[in-house]
């Protein structure tokens, strides 16, 4: 008769003191991201959070997201410390299109092996990101499944919660020909498109991630890892003082299927091509891969993260107000009657 070997839940992968000394390490960054708001700390069952008193009408505008294969990247730099930024970001970008002002976060992350160290990385950029958007980290789940994903592998989701007043909430339902395109720049190709990319990059072209590429200026890998940007602050800022009518988050499906969802029916927008920088990189993947203008547009962001819409009267204003704030803001197209939804024009 075999004896019971008493197994643990150690023993079966799952590592409770190192769960417990994660959360330890990871108390200060979440303490960072606390808003007035904020009625419970980390730790407990749920997360409280108080609806900001200054709201007359609060309609609560939430959003849930991941990061992609860009995952894959992390990996292979081993660079953990900016992809919470990216999960942040791919959240609070989108709700921040209706105009909501992001309250607050949660994150979840599932490790195939609990690393202390390499949690705190991760959820040292969740709160990087939650500082940028201003809003806070109210609570998260780190869970540990081995056999589920490889000891070094890992996923993150995200989680954000905003609030707009009812009769402020964007919606794209003014939006009219002759309206005005501005465009805020990306700090590369930010979550998306990273299966095409990688294809091109590592398996066509035998790149690694540490090979330096005159090109871009830095190694493959710290072009690919690059996060993404954030755009709450000032955007939340010009919407003070400039009717904005519509805004998209250029996410997957890049500039030509993101630009129509802001808008009705009826209408197509006119981008002008060469009225923006597009970032080397982009350049760099068409031409390695041999991928078409079109696919490239539809796959990528080419440089524009964000796109406001505004009245031709408020354009100039508009982008003057968000140099102020430090965006390199451009007008990069207009609004017209037609069937398609985006246009490449010249």
């Amino acid at each position: 008769m075999i004896e019971n070997p008493k197994l643990t839940y150690k023993d079966a992968g799952v590592d409770i003191e190192a769960g417990n000394e994660a959360v330890r390490r990871i108390k200060p960054a979440v303490e960072s991201t606390r808003r007035p708001e904020v009625v419970t700390g980390i730790g407990g069952f749920g997360g409280l959070f108080a609806v900001p008193e200054r709201y007359r009408q609060p309609v609560l505008v939430s959003g849930t997201d991941g990061v992609g294969t860009k995952l894959q990247v992390a990996f292979m730099t081993g660079i953990h410390n900016t992809i919470g930024i990216d999960a942040v970001a791919m959240c609070v970008n989108d709700i921040l299109v209706q105009g909501a002002e992001p309250l607050f976060f949660l994150d979840y992350l599932a490790v195939g092996k609990l690393d202390p160290d390499r949690v705190a990385d991760i959820v040292d950029g969740v709160a990087e990101g939650c500082r940028q958007a201003g809003c806070a980290l109210i609570g998260g789940e780190t869970a540990e499944m081995p056999g589920f994903y490889r000891d070094d592998e890992y996923d993150i989701a995200g989680f954000a919660v905003g609030v707009a007043e009812r009769d402020q909430i964007i919606d794209g339902s003014t939006v009219s020909s002759g309206d005005i395109l501005i465009g805020l720049p990306s700090t590369g190709l930010h979550s998306n498109g990273y299966s095409l990319a990688r294809k091109v990059l590592f398996d066509l072209s035998g790149y690694s991630a540490d090979n330096y590429v005159d090109t871009l200026g830095q190694t493959v890998g710290e072009a690919l890892i690059a996060p993404t940007r954030i755009y709450v602050l000032p955007v939340l800022e010009l919407m003070r003082q400039v009717k904005i009518k519509a805004m998209a988050h250029i996410t997957g499906g890049g500039l030509l299927e993101n630009i129509p969802r802001s808008f009705s029916p009826g209408l197509q927008a006119i981008l002008k091509k060469g009225s923006w920088p597009v970032p080397p990189l982009f350049h760099f993947l068409q031409q390695r891969g041999g991928i078409e203008e079109i696919e490239m547009y539809r796959t990528f962001n080419m440089g524009i993260g964000f796109v406001i819409i505004v009245g031709k009267e408020s354009a100039a204003s508009a982008i003057e107000r968000l140099q102020e704030l430090g965006e390199n803001a451009c007008a990069i197209g207009e609004i017209s009657i037609g069937r398609e939804g985006v246009v490449l024009g010249t």
